[in-house]
């Protein structure tokens, strides 16, 4: 077993990927994936084959162009047709080659909210008709969804996601617009336990606190209608990815994604990623980072803890451990650099028997990996990913959770060059914030300020510039270094919102 690891991590290393089928989460070809969806709380889309995002619109023609990997044409949505919310900017471009189809997948849509209706609802309560002054809830949403091995869960979250943001959010329509603070517990019919069904009442006495005891036993934490969103959206991702590994088999959906979500409700801008896309804030020429990439190095204590905790995952082949390099045989009993899930710096220790399996962790920067396997430690999907030929599943150690953070619109005066820029990481691969930032302002400024094509045209050319020219020795930047191979898809977003844009 650990001969046969050893050979897949050393084609990782070199650049070469696994051998011919291993399990790697960015080498299987692409399964059918699923038919575009509604844009509210309603009903899964059915089955399909392979499809881009429906807002591009695109052609049978241009289809077969985006999906030409030599000629790798840039997509965006055309002028002439559906205007995304916002004036909002899209380019995409399939990769170099890497994959059988481009394994992005991008959604953006408006979605209304309708009320859930309590269980003591008559069959049309005024409160869930909207008919006692309370205003529709609705929310803007993009969302970039990068996937490995294969296309199928991306293709599934890209059109499900905000679904299940939605049905999450049903019970908070009208909470989320009092001002007052939550109520702690939701209008309803209590469940009797039945054990409390056959309890003796309890006499006056035996009720009674002592005078110091009852402000320590109403104590109620002060809950936020921000907190409160974020919490929706990160059951919704939960609830995404159940939905995923419940129906993997009848989608024919295989492989995983990550994602990045971005929800405008209320005056307020939710970035939520799970995964090695990322999102930056571009405000009079200031860059503010939206979002951190989840690698095998930026979750390192966490991954490590888990398998302190159960060793019994890490299948008898690995260690939780790290080391600077690997361990040799005729190093046992030698002292060696190491840290464990406690540490950010580095100690000695004595080298053991169980030291020379292999880490848990191994390599570095875009080559580091989990068990040999795979480079993202969050996302959604991959339930049946496990270590080349071996049954350890992997999944235990991948996270669905996402990390959101918020921006409030309503703080800021902004003016029409501030945007969000969303990429996949076949963009940030090759082009740093401030190169980002510094072709946006470019783009923008030869445009005029109320012309809707210039976010389009900021998107194009990020794509553009991130995958380079076709030449000799492949696609090359403007400085000759090697451009980004992978899929790219990129969103400017105007921060100027729905009061100024359509």
């Amino acid at each position: 077993m650990l001969g046969r690891v050893r050979t897949a991590v050393a084609q990782l290393v070199g650049g070469l990927g696994p051998a011919p089928g291993a399990q790697h989460p960015r080498d299987s070809p692409a399964p059918p994936p699923a038919a575009p969806g509604p844009s509210a709380c309603r009903g899964p889309p059915v089955g399909g084959g392979f499809s881009r995002p429906a807002f591009l619109q695109l052609t049978s023609e241009e289809l077969q162009r985006a999906d030409d990997h030599a000629g790798r044409a840039v997509q965006s949505p055309r002028e002439s047709r559906r205007r995304l919310p916002w004036s909002t900017g899209y380019a995409e471009v399939i990769n170099a080659g890497k994959s059988q189809h481009n394994e992005d997948q991008a959604c953006c849509e408006v979605v209304v909210v309708d009320r859930r209706c309590s269980p003591r609802c008559n069959p049309v309560p005024k409160e869930c008709t909207g008919e006692q002054g309370r205003k529709d809830l609705y929310f803007h949403y993009w969302g970039l969804f990068d996937g490995h091995a294969g296309s199928g869960a991306a293709v599934m979250a890209s059109k499900l996601l905000h679904l299940h943001i939605c049905d999450q959010l049903r019970d908070l329509v009208d909470i989320l617009q009092d001002s007052s603070p939550p109520p702690l517990c939701l209008p309803g019919i209590a469940l009797e336990l039945p054990a409390e069904r056959n309890r003796a009442p309890l006499a006056q006495a035996d009720v009674e606190l002592p005078s110091d005891a009852l402000p320590r036993f109403h104590l109620e934490k002060a809950v936020s209608h921000e907190s409160l969103v974020i919490g929706a959206i990160e059951n919704a991702f939960k609830r995404m990815d159940e939905q995923i590994e419940r129906e993997q088999m009848t989608r024919l959906v295989a492989g995983g994604c990550c994602a990045l979500a971005v929800v405008y409700l209320l005056g307020k801008v939710y970035v939520a990623n799970a995964g090695d896309s990322r999102a930056i804030i571009i405000r009079n020429g200031e860059i503010i980072p939206m979002s951190r990439e989840f690698t095998p190095e930026t979750e390192r204590q966490r991954l490590q803890f888990l398998g302190f905790l159960r060793p019994e995952l890490l299948g008898n082949e690995f260690t939780h451990l790290e080391f600077p390099r690997r361990i040799q045989h005729k190093e046992l009993g030698k002292k060696m650099l190491y840290r464990d899930q406690n540490m950010h710096g580095w100690a000695y220790k004595r080298i053991e028997e169980d030291d020379l399996k292999f880490p848990l962790i191994y390599g570095e920067g875009k080559k580091a990996r989990v068990m040999a396997t795979i480079g993202v430690t969050r996302g959604l999907g991959d339930h049946d990913l496990k270590v080349y030929n071996s049954n350890i599943h992997i999944k235990p150690f991948l996270s669905c959770v996402p990390e959101v953070r918020v921006y409030d619109l309503t703080q800021y005066e902004h003016c029409p060059d501030d945007v969000l820029v969303l990429g996949t990481d076949g963009l940030w691969d090759v082009t740093n914030d401030r190169e980002v930032a510094d072709v946006v302002t470019e783009v923008l400024m030869g445009y005029e300020p109320n012309d809707p094509c210039r976010y389009t045209m900021a998107a194009y050319e990020l794509v553009v510039r991130s995958r380079g020219v076709l030449k000799e020795r492949g696609w090359r930047l403007a400085n000759d270094k090697l451009g980004s191979g992978d899929d790219i898809s990129v969103f400017v977003i105007p921060l100027g919102g729905p009061g100024n844009y359509t």
